[in-house]
Formats: structure tokens, sequence, C-alpha cells
């Protein structure tokens, strides 16, 4: 089969190898940040096309209309967030139809035209968007939320615990009592703890649900910008001209917002965690059903060649629904540049071929994009922003909507706070011109400790995207032999910046003296390493003395923490 994605016959090119890899422009605003970036690119055609053909995987060869769909992305970084290379399957996937899905359209009210202010409009339909918009309306806020109409698409997996503390148990669909991860041949690492696949429908629906009893209204449209005008309010300006009032704009439409929010400038370039899956029907599955695998690196190849895509060191994440349905995914955790789809796609059938496993019948792709890292929002900009928009994708796992979810009653609750103390009895409610008032909602939701722990998640980034195979497989088996509660409370971003610096040292003691090597150069050459060193703060003779001695010992060396000063 071949899979086409077409406009019209012409394709969509840009030049990524002059403009992909540089750093933002740092501009002032949207307008003239736009303006200033078209100057600094060679538009040079470079076809964005996918090709992969032999070995019986199947060819998709992707085009668009033309290259206004990149020019209207706010910069570079912008459009690797949105999809890149592999933008037209991040679309693909967007667009998947879900029939069991209603409609926002057919369940909520539409935001009246004219010259009424709402309190507060919510830009993007996904869990962070929805979740925000109904938690603020429970509140007492006028609240409009503005984006496509399109259904959740996205496989979520979370662990039980978590999604139970949300009270969203009823969203689950299937549940396994322990998850596994197999790193080699030896035996498999048992997390003990249980995992579950979210209802996608489900959960749309109890979302959707909530914004319905709310009373959030909805219009079925892009934005293309919001503009603050002098009484200190904010106008969203839609497709077509329409224009919405409102005293405060969140942009909850995912992590490609340039256009409608500034990031800070000189912060970490965006990575990309890619995966590629498919829910099929299977002869010879090897996996048990009871447990759902949540990382298997073991090389299944049985010829002495080099597999597809050695450059990028992946593994299967796999959900047996039964002895014969499952869902099979493969995942590169990060990298630079985005492993291609195609490239994930052949791998995951060279590795099910590899282990016997026989197809039936294909019930689902999925193509699975997911930005990690970069910049944080400017916190001192009018418009506030939440879930991918704010960066609040979990740098070193992909993780997000559990956060999502379980931090926007706290934000609408400042939010709503911030609205009503800034109203006055006998006229509509006015936010200050300023930032100020809104510098509140954005240390709610980036205070110190918050970027401190991201500072170390970003550094565990840059330290995955250094490793090969074998020491992906050396750091998770140094991982998983920590505390419980600390490589549970890394994943969940629940372990405080004190906590994290146990976590390193922990990791330190219990790591190989290879591993150990690499993470003391990884400290002093990374610049994700700095903010972390100027905390810890050792004096920089004694590091480098110990960094010496790591290199030249061929035998364990033993690291004690008597003369760090904990500068906190």
């Amino acid at each position: 089969m071949e899979c086409f994605v077409c406009g019209n016959s012409r394709t969509l090119s840009v030049s990524l190898h002059d403009w992909r890899f540089r750093r933002r422009v740092p501009v002032g605003g949207p307008v003239l940040r736009g303006r200033l970036w078209r100057q600094h690119l060679d538009w040079r055609p470079l076809q964005i096309s996918r090709v992969a053909g032999g070995g019986g995987v199947e060819s998709c060869v992707t085009t668009v209309e033309d290259e206004e769909q990149v020019k209207g992305f706010a910069d570079e970084e912008d459009f690797v967030k949105a999809g890149g290379s592999e933008l037209l399957f991040v679309q693909m996937q967007e667009r998947k139809p879900m029939e069991k899905q209603s409609r926002i359209t057919d369940k909520l009210e539409s935001i009246p035209t004219g010259d009424s202010v709402l309190d507060l409009i919510v830009i993007g339909c996904g869990p962070a968007g929805l979740s925000l918009a109904a938690e603020s309306a429970k509140r007492g806020l006028n609240v409009g939320l503005i984006g496509p109409d399109l259904p959740f698409t996205n496989n979520y997996g979370v662990w039980e615990d978590e999604f139970k503390d949300l009270g969203l148990q009823g969203c689950i669909e299937h549940v396994w009592r322990d998850t596994v991860v197999h790193l080699d041949d030896n035996d498999p690492i048992l997390i003990g703890r249980a995992y579950g696949r979210v209802s996608r429908h489900l959960l749309h629906e109890e979302l959707l649900r909530r914004c319905q009893d709310t009373g959030v209204r909805y219009l079925d449209s892009k934005v293309e910008k919001i503009v603050e005008v002098s009484d200190g309010q904010s106008v969203v300006v839609c497709e077509g001209g329409i224009r919405i009032p409102c005293r405060l704009v969140t942009v909850a439409s995912g992590a490609a917002s340039g256009k409608l929010l500034d990031y800070e400038v000189g912060g970490p370039r965006v990575s990309v965690q890619t995966a590629y899956g498919v829910e099929v029907e299977v002869e010879n599955n090897p996996y048990d059903p009871s447990l759902m695998v949540f990382m298997d690196y073991r090389d299944f190849a049985k010829e002495k060649v080099q597999p597809p895509g050695e450059e990028y060191p992946t593994f299967l994440y796999v959900m047996p629904l039964s002895s014969t349905r499952v869902f099979y995914e493969e995942t590169c955790l990060a990298s630079r540049n985005a492993m291609p789809f195609n490239l994930l796609k052949e791998k995951l059938m060279s590795r099910l071929a590899a282990m016997g496993i026989r197809v039936k019948n294909i019930y689902e792709e999925e193509w699975s994009y997911i930005p990690v890292g970069g910049s944080l929002p400017n916190t001192e900009q009018r418009n506030l922003a939440f879930g991918a928009a704010a960066s609040m994708v979990h740098p070193a796992t992909g993780y997000s909507v559990v956060r999502s979810l379980s931090e926007a009653p706290t934000y609408a609750s400042v939010i709503a706070n911030i609205l009503k103390k800034s109203s006055h009895p006998k006229q509509p409610f006015s936010l200050e011109s300023g930032p100020n008032s809104s510098t509140q909602a954005w240390n709610t939701l980036w205070p110190p400790e918050r970027k401190r722990q991201r500072a170390f998640f970003l550094f565990g980034l840059a330290l995955i995207l250094e490793l090969d195979i074998e020491g992906i497989r050396t750091f998770f088996r140094t991982f998983f032999r920590l505390p419980s509660w600390m490589w549970q409370g890394f994943l969940g971003s629940t372990l405080s910046s004190v906590d994290l610096i146990w976590f390193a040292i922990f990791m330190f003691v219990l790591a190989p003296q290879s591993m150990r090597m690499r993470l003391v150069r990884h400290l002093l050459s990374d610049p994700t390493g700095q903010p972390w060193y100027g905390c810890i703060s050792p004096c920089r003779a004694h590091v480098q003395r110990r960094h010496t001695l790591l290199e030249a010992s061929p035998l364990p060396y033993s690291c004690t923490y008597s003369s760090m000063e904990f500068q906190w």
C-alpha cells in the first residue's frame, strides 16, 4: 500500500539544512519576529517526503499544497515543534477519524459575537485546554474555548495510581497489574506498579462534559493573533476576521504556539521524541498479557547486519490487550533531529519479524511526535500558557497529560483570583494593561523550584541524547535500581530540587565506572550541567581532580561528598 497526502501537484519544499539548526532571533513581538525570521531564511527547495521501499515496508509519500504552510510558523523552532520534516505524518495523526467521540460544537454553546467581553479565552481543545476551561468556568468565570474541533487521537498510557488520584479511573480502559522493562537478555526488571491505557474516547467525553456543565462556550476556528487594546483587554483574532474580546488569554494549543507566545531566548534547542505504533492482531505474541512492557531495549536481530536507523537508539513499548491483540510501538526516546516515521516503521516490522511475530490484521497506525526540552515561555508577557504550550512536557520522558490535568484546578483558581481582584463592581472586568497581573499566574506555573527541577530534567535529556544503545541500557539498569519513590518521582515530576540532588548522588554511586565517568564529563562540559554545577557548587579544582582520577583509575573509584556546599 502507498499512502499519499496531496493537495495539488506542488510538493512542500523548505531548506532544512540552512535554518533548522539556527538559534531563535531575539526580537520583540510576534509580527516583528516573523518578519526578521523570514529575512534570515534561505528558501532553497528540499523536498520533504518519506519513501520506505523494499523489505515489505509500505511506502508513504507526503505532499501538501505549497510552502505557505511552513511560512505560517513563528520561527524555525516553532516549525520543528509542529512536526518539522515529519509534519505531514503529524497532521495525519491529528485528523484520524474517531467516530465514538462527540463533536465539541454539538455539546457546547457558541461564543456570542458582539460587544460582550469574556473573562477568559482558552485557545486549544486538547486535554490541557479542555481541563483548564472547565476548571476556570467552575470558579465563576465566563470562559470561551477556541480551536479546531478535532478528536483525541493519541493513545495515552498512565500509571494507574496517578489517574486514580485525579478521579479519572473511569477513563482507563485496560489495566496491567505490573510493568516490565527488558534491557538485555538477562532477567527482566519488574517495576511493581500498575499501568493503564486511557480510553481517549472516555477522556474526551468526560472533559467535554465538565465544560458543558460549567457553561464553557466554544468557537471552532484557528486563532491568527492576539491583540492588546488600550483598555487593558485583549482581542483574539480568528480566521475570517472574527474578533473575540476578553480580559485574559491562555494559550493551550500545543508546543508549536510561537505565533501567540514569546519564549525565552538562548535556551536549549528543542529535541524530539518520535514513535510509530500499530494495534494489530497477531500470531506468536511472546509477551505476557498481564504485563505492560514499558521498555524493551533487547536486540532481536539474528543477522549480523546493521539494523535500520542504528544511529537512533529505540525501544519497543508494548500494550498486550489480549493474547492475540497487541499495541506495539517503536519509540525513539529523544533525538536532536526527529527520527523519521518511515524508519521507525521499518525498524518495528524488522523487530517483529525477528521475534517470529506474524501480523494478521492492522487495526490502527499511530504517529506520535512529542517535542521535548526547549525554552520556557517568557514569564513577563501578558498572555498566559498551559500544557505543552507552557513547556510542561517532561523533558526526559515526554509525559505531560497527568501534569496538565493535575495542575489545572490550581492554575484556574489563580486566574480566577487575578480577574476578580482586578474588577470594579460597576464596570466590566478589566485586567491591568501591564504584565504584572499575569505574573502571579506565571509564577504559579513556573516558580523557581519548578525551574530548578526542569533544569535537572534538561540535564538528563542532554545526557540521553549523547548515549548509544549500550549507554542507554546501562543508564536504565542503574535508574531502576534506585529506591522506587525516587525513580517514580523522577518520571512523575514530583521530586523536589533537593530530592533530585540525592537522585544524582544515588545514580552516581550505583552506576558502573564507565557511566560515572560519562556523568562527570557531562556535568562539566554540557551547558545544561552549569545550573547544577553552580547549585551543588563544589570547588572547581576538587571536581576537576576527581574527574582526572576517574579517567585514570581502572578500578572502581569511590567519591565522597563532604566538600560539597549545598547552596539552595
